[in-house]
């Protein structure tokens, strides 16, 4: 079959090429170089806050077990001298909803300082670079052996970073573990090679996601990975402190010698010399403005102070301030007063008063819990002596960390009694079923569903009291 002719072009037409273009950027790995200063020294006391706490924790004893304990075999959550229960995921509910409360004050606040001084993502990145900074060095080292072709010296520095930082991703995963796991019975099954297949599963699953995600994705886990970034930008307004470049001070920038008067030669204080790309942990240039990449680490802050000094400027140049305080030229009080806004007053009110509900309900929490559940088998019988008897089934649980006994009662209807044992013994932070028995004259009540209460007091301790709502059916 003949193929069409080509049309020919109009007489004058201008030919444009077509360009192929890729829909996706292509990764750059980035270089973060080291940096000292006031927010750097709080960057790692963050991580050694955080990191004492994690691996810590784990290691501490209460009342003869471990401090904090998820322990989802026997359903029951250990944290310190409380004991949760299913039962008590209305508690789970009030700590999400202090923690989106709280995420939300301090964004309006201060922008993204969990993601720059707290965030997992940010500690052990933290981490992985120090160790990769010991073994192959700062910045331009790094660079200058990644280019290099491979020789042994190269292949030792690499095998001993991957080393170290598999060590600490795999103690991470061991850690992670025994929040979960009894530590001192998950050490004893690592040392006697008697890891069960869970346990295996998930110590090497979170190392390699440690390993991966400080050693590699870095950037990448920030910028496309972590929704924070992407709604950042509706939890901020321009009362936020956030990291900012004074644009006013800084332009038009330009490289110059250091006794030169870049004010006589219409120049701005920013040297332009990068330091504050080149010390970026997410590759972001501060001078553009805010971008969702940016963590607030503050590290563009330390270093461009450092350049500041050696130039004999004054400090500030990239700082924490607001929008509305560098197009009104506002001082320091200023800002302070600013952040005392309705905003922050009001989520800081409702956090408050959340904060405070929640502590007295775990202060006034009674360590008793009862259910009532009615024997479906057997609804109303008549017994010995003309009495109509009810059966129940009631779980007591005891909350304590040491055992109980508890005396029964019940109360609603005119004689009411409970016919067999009135005493029950729970074994501390255990779950007891007793069944009971209640009987009652049949004309002490009508016909039907008639409402009453089971009393549940623990011995020697008539604090702790519990009273259920039941019925009793009379035929």
């Amino acid at each position: 079959m003949a193929q069409p002719a080509p049309r020919p072009e109009p007489s004058g037409a201008k030919v444009i090429p077509i360009r192929e273009a890729s829909l996706y950027e292509a990764h750059k790995k980035i270089y973060a170089r080291s940096v000292t200063g006031t927010f750097a020294t709080w960057r790692w006391a963050m991580v050694w806050f955080t990191q004492a706490i994690f691996y810590g924790l784990c290691w501490l004893e209460w009342n003869g077990r471990q401090a904090v304990l998820f322990d989802i075999v026997e359903r029951k959550f250990y944290i310190f001298g409380l004991v949760f229960w299913p039962q008590d995921v209305f508690y789970l509910a009030i700590l999400l909803i202090i923690s989106a409360l709280a995420l939300f004050l301090f964004t309006a606040v201060a922008g993204r300082l969990f993601c720059g001084y707290a965030c997992p993502q940010t500690v052990y990145t933290e981490i992985f670079m120090w160790v990769e900074k010991r073994f192959e060095g700062d910045r331009v080292a790094r660079m200058k052996l990644d280019a290099a072709p491979w020789s042994a010296g190269k292949f030792a520095r690499k095998a001993g970073k991957h080393a170290v930082w598999a060590l600490i991703a795999l103690w991470t995963g061991f850690t992670f573990v025994g929040y979960f796991t009894p530590i001192e019975t998950l050490a004893g099954a690592v040392l006697s090679w008697q890891l069960g297949p869970w346990e295996t599963f998930w110590i090497f699953f979170y190392a390699f996601a440690t390993w991966g995600n400080a050693g590699f994705m870095r950037e990448q886990v920030c910028k496309y990975m972590c929704p924070y970034a992407r709604f950042q930008g509706v939890m901020f307004d321009p009362d936020t402190l956030i990291v900012t470049y004074d644009a006013e001070r800084g332009e038009p920038r330009g490289a110059r010698a250091k006794k030169l008067d870049h004010k006589a030669a219409g120049k701005g204080d920013c040297v332009d010399c990068g330091i504050c790309v080149q010390v970026c942990p997410t590759g972001i240039d501060i001078r553009n403005g805010l971008q969702y990449e940016c963590i607030g680490c503050s590290a563009c802050i330390d270093a461009c102070d450092q350049v500041m000094d050696k130039m004999a400027y004054p400090r500030g140049l990239i700082r924490y301030s607001t929008e509305h305080a560098l197009a009104e030229h506002w001082g320091g009080r200023q800002i302070v007063r600013h952040i005392l806004r309705p905003r922050t007053l009001v989520y800081g009110a409702v956090l408050t008063a959340i904060v405070v509900a929640a502590a007295a309900g775990l202060t006034l929490r009674q360590p008793l819990k009862v259910d009532v559940l009615r024997d479906r088998a057997t609804l109303a019988r008549e017994v010995e002596g003309g009495l109509v008897e009810n059966v129940y089934r009631l779980q007591v649980m005891n909350l304590a960390e040491q055992p109980r006994r508890f005396v029964l009662a019940v109360t609603g209807l005119q004689g009411i009694r409970i016919a067999n044992e009135q005493i029950v013994e729970v074994p501390a932070a255990a779950t007891q079923s007793v069944s009971v028995r209640v009987r009652v004259e049949p004309d002490a009540g009508k016909r039907g569903a008639n409402p009453i209460h089971f009393e549940v007091r623990a011995v020697n301790h008539d604090e702790v009291f519990v009273r259920e709502k039941a019925s009793f059916l009379l035929p």
